[in-house]
Order: C-alpha cells, then sequence, then structure tokens
C-alpha cells in the first residue's frame, strides 16, 4: 500500500468544514500510511489563527483544534535533512520550501504527496517530482 505524505492544504480539511473536506477525511481513513515533516502542526496552528483573527473561528473552536493535533494519525518526521531537496524543488518548481518540503519526504520514503493545492500541483508538472504528487481528488480515486 502506498504512502501518503499530506500537506496542510488536506489536514486543515480534517478539522474545518472546507471544499473538499470529505475527500480530506476519506484519505485520512483509507488506511493508507499517513506522513508528514514535523512542522505540520505548526502549520496547521497557523492557518487556525488566521480564521480566528478574521473571524471565522472563537477562541475556543481554534484551542480546541490546537489540542487535537497531536491527535491526528500522523507520523512526524523532522525536515532538517529533507531541506536540501527541498530547496532544491523549491527553486527549480519556484514553489515555497514548506510545500517542497512535503515533497521530498515523499520522494525520500518513495510514497505519494497528497495536496488540494492545486497550484503548487501544477507548479510540479513536467518535473522530475512530477509521479510523486497527487491531488486530492486523484488520492480518493485511487482507493476506489
Amino acid at each position: 500500500m502506498t504512502l501518503y505524505v499530506v500537506d496542510a492544504s488536506v489536514g486543515i480539511k480534517w478539522l474545518l468544514p472546507e471544499p473538499r473536506t470529505r475527500e480530506a477525511l476519506r484519505v485520512r481513513s483509507s488506511g493508507h500510511p499517513l506522513h508528514v515533516p514535523s512542522f505540520f502542526d505548526l502549520e496547521l496552528t497557523s492557518v487556525l489563527v488566521k480564521k480566528q483573527r478574521v473571524g471565522l473561528l472563537t477562541e475556543t473552536q481554534a484551542a480546541r483544534f490546537v489540542a487535537q493535533l497531536p491527535l491526528l494519525p500522523l507520523t512526524r518526521h523532522a525536515e532538517q535533512s529533507l531541506l536540501p531537496q527541498a530547496y532544491e524543488i523549491a527553486m527549480a518548481t519556484d514553489t515555497s520550501v514548506y510545500d517542497a518540503t512535503y515533497l521530498a519526504l515523499a520522494k525520500r520514503l518513495n510514497g505519494k504527496m497528497v495536496t488540494a493545492d492545486e497550484a503548487f500541483r501544477q507548479a510540479v508538472i513536467g518535473s522530475p517530482w512530477e509521479p510523486f504528487v497527487v491531488g486530492l481528488i486523484e488520492a480518493v480515486s485511487h482507493q476506489q
């Protein structure tokens, strides 16, 4: 079974109702081993803070979601050793180092990065890293 490296665009859908939440939850319950860089919880907390600041979440809701992060069924990986490849990916694809680190982890683990970030997915098309990235819909359709 293919392991999945899920990025924050997928993980936030586990906590908040957004477009494609149903598909994100299916990935979470798919039985595929789920992996993330260790900064995943920090990245999701940052999203929650932004949503609270603009009034989309109350302080109580945001705090409850932050408390749930360590309970997510994920294997977390230190990213330090991924940084050289993440740098290379980010520079070659004109993407963020954060996104590139998820992809570097997927490549290292010979898995697939699952993302709901279509701009990132488009940025890696034609690159050597394209085979390691799948969109959220594609990941769900492979389960059927």
